[in-house]
């Protein structure tokens, strides 16, 4: 039999690519990722640019979806300004991700077994094909 633990072995750090993160929050809304790129040394890497995310949730039928998503900014002050824009973008993106998805599986062939189950689960249960309106809405 295989070691299942053989692969942990070739695990390696990746050094060259090191990132402190530090996160903001306003304790209501969401956070602020923001992901420093660092030397080796831990030291600022001054080559490389600081990244900010959004960070939140959305009420969904089906319970709290986390949000993430990237904002285009330069500063911590641009980054909050900008956090409304990123999460917007980002419900956006995973509504039209989840569309994506439905439209795949509709257009998946039916096997007798599947005939009878319905349509893919809706966010908020029970089953179906289209949806109308947004299933999310910001906490």
């Amino acid at each position: 039999m295989a070691d299942p633990f053989g692969s942990l072995d070739n695990i390696q750090f990746n050094a060259a690519d090191l990132w402190r993160e530090e996160v903001y929050t306003d304790r209501t809304v969401g956070s602020i990722r923001v992901m420093i790129p660092v030397t080796v040394d831990g030291e600022p890497d001054l080559n490389r640019k600081t990244e900010y995310f959004a960070q939140t949730q959305v009420m969904t039928g089906s319970g709290p979806l986390p949000v993430e998503g990237p904002i285009e900014a330069d500063s911590l002050k641009e980054a909050i300004a900008g956090f409304g824009k990123a999460t917007k973008a980002a419900v956006e993106d995973m509504i039209e991700r989840a569309r994506e998805m439905q439209r795949e599986a509709a257009n998946q062939i039916v096997t007798p077994g599947q005939a009878m189950g319905g349509g893919m689960p809706r966010p908020g249960g029970g089953q179906g094909g289209g949806q109308g309106g947004n299933p999310f809405t910001l906490r």
